[in-house]
């Protein structure tokens, strides 16, 4: 039997699933026929890829040789006909993927200059969205990376760094006592109650970290950054936010003491001409939303590092 794509599909599905029963669902073939089709390749790579038991499949020491191998083209030949199929019909849709950033609309603003309209998939998992672009469903992907806690880059992704370390911010409530001060310490919120989004790669993590060294273990409540900022709003909790965030009548954003947390902030694409295409137009938005946050502006004025690239005028 000589090895197919078809064959290399299923063995990723497998891998990705967990058990042959979900794999063979999501390949649209009977169980019993991808079990024989897993034998015969088996038998035509000289040993067994994966240990079934009873809570599932999961890869052997060779068959996760074959899936470093696989996966990559069975991406490629995916982006092969996404992109043959765009270019038989003249499509010139670019498909952006991002986590949450105030430069999302300057950017798609300046994009449609150069496209048709752009497609937006956001996804608070920036390792999700690295994997979409990988496996060929997004072009390109803006994402940001927590300091202490790398990023799982697929092989093959070339990434493009736009801000090298951009220091996170706190959100408080206007008439919280620390609000009175540009620059809060940790030790200033130690009675607050926390509002983290576990589902962010990393963060949990990185604030955990940040107010253990501080000494405090503070109440947390974990939820999305929507609903974070409807309760710092009502005098609820606090929570870490992006510098480029607008302050509000309710709310008020200033920078921690020492910058304890960063980001890096990264475009993702398979090839460097798709980075080179749209990291000018990034750039400028990124430009754009940080001379409109004051205290942002600030601290980059002062000579904060992680300036953007290029630097503000």
């Amino acid at each position: 039997m000589e090895l197919e794509v078809r064959h290399l599909r299923a063995l990723c599905a497998i891998a990705d699933t967990g058990s042959l029963h979900r794999a063979a669902r999501h390949l649209g073939v009977a169980q019993p026929s991808l079990s024989t089709q897993l034998r015969r390749i088996e038998e035509e790579l000289g040993g067994a890829l994966f240990v079934r038991a009873r809570t599932g499949c999961r890869p052997t020491p060779l068959g996760r040789l074959v899936l470093s191998r696989a996966r990559p083209l069975v991406a490629e030949l995916r982006s092969l006909v996404t992109e043959a199929r765009a270019a038989a019909v003249g499509d010139r849709h670019l498909r952006i993927g991002s986590t949450a950033s105030r430069a999302l609309a300057g950017w798609l603003r300046r994009l449609r200059r150069h496209w048709q309209e752009p497609t937006l998939h956001m996804d608070v998992s920036a390792n999700a969205l690295l994997r979409m672009v990988a496996d060929g469903q997004l072009d390109v992907a803006f994402v940001h990376e927590v300091e202490g806690f790398p990023l799982r880059v697929p092989e093959g992704l070339r990434t493009r760094v736009l801000v090298e370390r951009e220091p996170q911010f706190v959100s408080l409530p206007a008439d919280h006592p620390a609000a009175a001060h540009p620059v809060v310490h940790l030790s200033d919120l130690a009675g607050d109650r926390w509002m983290i989004d576990p589902a962010v790669d990393g963060e949990w993590d990185a604030v955990r970290r940040v107010l253990r060294a501080a000494g405090i273990n503070p109440r947390v409540l974990h939820g999305d950054y929507h609903t974070a900022a409807s309760l710092v709003a009502i005098g609820e909790v606090v929570t870490v936010c992006q510098p480029t965030s607008p302050s509000r009548p309710e709310t008020a954003v200033r920078r921690l003491h020492g910058d304890p947390l960063g980001v890096r902030l990264l475009l993702a694409a398979r090839t460097d001409t798709a980075l080179a295409g749209v990291f000018p137009d990034l750039a400028e938005a990124y430009q754009e939303v940080a001379r409109q946050a004051p205290a942002y502006r600030e601290w980059l004025e002062r000579g904060g590092s992680g300036s953007p690239v290029p630097a503000l005028p």
